[in-house]
């Protein structure tokens, strides 16, 4: 895993993506910086990362797309097919690469805080723990989009899909608004998912039983708690979904001055998971 990392490391640098991509995040966040911090004189650093973020929708696809859909457009993914590394180390050596390029940014975002302490009051709790949860939020977003571009062997697919999926993940809050609050329409919900669940365990298994066994306990099951007690139907989606608000413990950070261990948590699962995904896609290309 170190040598990949290494090798992945240095090819961001060599040919000048890393470079660019550093400065595209520093400039843009040193221009707000200029606007909030220095002329309209607010305190807090995180008013800066709140409008930056969203540059860091464009920036992680740029980063994430050349991943494993350029190898495996020129083939070369074929050597990891054959290497003595494993994939999931393979997979982890990238990541913690993009990562560490991403990591360059938010070290110098940390002397931000500094520089308002020098002109008048800071608040550096609130700052730095909005810095960490910029840093965590990035890292989910680059395993999605690396997981993305293991999907497809072009770089654009691969962006584009990787924007469209952080950006409804950005403004996630405002869609679970749209959902229904009554327990029917939740019900009619959660049997729809019900149903998509059993359509994937068919595709992968090819088993019908399986299929149809899961679908009717689910669907059962559900039915009749809403009808012994509808209560707990109302607003299901809506709260079961809101907590899945991947930039919820940036906004505590930033505008309640609260640190969210249980974003934390959230952030560092979607980690896991998308890269768990990322092993998986590789693996199963890997015995077709």
């Amino acid at each position: 895993m170190k040598a990949i990392y290494k090798k992945e490391l240095s090819s961001f640098f060599r040919s000048m993506t890393g470079y660019a991509l550093i400065a595209f995040l520093i400039t843009f966040t040193g221009v707000y910086f200029m606007i909030y911090n220095l002329n309209q004189g607010y305190p807090f650093f995180s008013y800066t990362l709140s409008a930056v973020m969203l540059v860091l929708l464009v920036l992680v696809p740029v980063l994430t797309m050349r991943s494993f859909a350029e190898e495996r457009r020129s083939r070369t993914d074929q050597l990891l097919f054959t290497s003595p590394v494993k994939i999931r180390q393979v997979v982890a050596g990238k990541y913690l690469a993009m990562c560490t390029v991403y990591l360059i940014p938010n070290l110098i975002f940390c002397l931000f805080p500094l520089v308002i302490k020098s002109q008048g009051s800071a608040y550096f709790l609130s700052d730095y723990s909005s810095i960490f949860q910029f840093f965590l939020m990035g890292c989910a977003f680059i395993s999605i989009g690396m997981f993305f571009s293991s999907l497809t062997e072009s770089p654009i697919i691969a962006a584009v899909s990787t924007f469209a999926a952080t950006l409804i993940l950005y403004i996630w809050e405002y869609l679970t608004d749209y959902l229904p609050d009554g327990a029917v329409a939740n019900l009619l919900i959660v049997l729809v998912i019900c149903t998509i669940l059993a359509a994937l365990i068919f595709h992968v298994t090819k088993n019908r039983f399986l299929c149809a066994a899961f679908e009717f306990i689910t669907a059962a099951s559900a039915v009749t708690v809403c009808i012994v007690k509808s209560s707990l139907f109302e607003g299901l989606l809506k709260n079961v979904l809101g907590s899945l608000d991947l930039a919820k413990g940036f906004n505590n950070a930033a505008f309640n001055n609260v640190f969210d261990v249980s974003a934390v948590i959230l952030q560092l699962t979607v980690i896991a998971v998308f890269e768990f995904l990322t092993v998986q896609s590789i693996e199963k290309r890997r015995w077709s």
